[in-house]
């Protein structure tokens, strides 16, 4: 069985610098490879007696190139190329089987990543050691016992992380009692029918999503018949309204007559002055 573990890791800044060459150095030698894969694509359909191109092809040939035209190749864990072009060699290979688009060229900033083999790299405890670079601190160790295959160290924003592939042996098997056997029929009102007659209903997950919406509205709709039935008076605060408002209407609207020595207007407090 293969399971896979990421760890977030913690390089310093000798170590970043190192992560990004070795990313653009996959990156470089996946663009790479690619444009003479096209090219000796096209030139084998144009005459079939040439060999047709494939990544242990290209890796030879890389190899062959780096010394004098691309030293700064070096400077980095040979893996880095190598994997990038047999991880073209396995895209060719999904596509052509229809399980994968044609590949694309990778772009500086966009799923930076180099792979490394079980024997360039090795962990102990909360450290992964990496040839040419030296040890490098993780926050976890690996979860999993077993045997390492390789690892792909990737930058996600502004963090780096290493994805460990581990083998381990597979479950034992338990075997179980024979059961009887009983036929089910999928359907709509219940997930399943059994032969025996019981029913399993589903979630229903659509009907209770609508359930607290209708709750809601047909409260909404309770408070406004209430609000609409017991008038303006019905809060505190339109209560408050009604005894300030209606008395000093009064007081304005009935005619007095003037005392001796009385103000030819009378003042409301808030409102205007009321002509008797």
């Amino acid at each position: 069985m293969i399971l896979g573990h990421q760890i977030a890791l913690d390089p310093n800044d000798v170590q970043e610098t190192y992560f990004r060459k070795a990313s653009g150095t996959a990156r470089f030698a996946y663009n790479w490879a690619l444009d003479q894969w096209q090219q000796q694509y096209d030139a084998w359909t144009r005459d079939p007696t040439l060999p047709k191109p494939s990544d242990a092809a290209l890796r030879r040939q890389l190899n062959a190139l780096k010394g004098d035209a691309f030293p700064w190749m070096l400077e980095v864990t040979k893996n880095a190329p190598q994997m990038a072009i047999m991880h073209l060699g396995q895209a060719f290979k999904n596509f052509f089987k229809g399980t994968a688009e044609y590949p694309t060229f990778k772009k500086k900033g966009r799923h930076d990543n180099f792979t490394l083999t079980n024997d360039q790299f090795a962990i102990k405890g909360p450290r992964v050691h990496i040839p040419k670079l030296g040890s490098v601190r993780m926050h976890e160790p690996v979860r999993f016992v077993g045997k390492v295959v390789e690892g792909t160290i990737s930058r996600t924003a502004d963090r780096w992380f290493l994805s460990v592939t581990v083998e381990i042996p597979d479950p034992p098997v338990v075997r179980r009692e024979n059961q009887a056997v009983v036929g089910v029929d999928l359907g709509v009102s219940a997930v399943a029918t059994l032969a025996t007659g019981e029913k399993i209903r589903g979630p229903k997950a659509y009907a209770a999503t609508l359930e607290k919406p209708r709750r809601l509205s047909q409260s909404n709709s309770v408070a406004r018949w209430r609000s609409r039935k017991s008038g303006p008076g019905s809060s505190p605060a339109n209560r408050f309204r009604k005894e300030c408002t209606f008395p000093s209407r009064g007081i304005c609207r009935k005619p007095r007559s003037a005392s001796p020595g009385s103000m030819p207007g009378l003042r409301i407090s808030g409102r205007t002055p009321c002509i008797n």
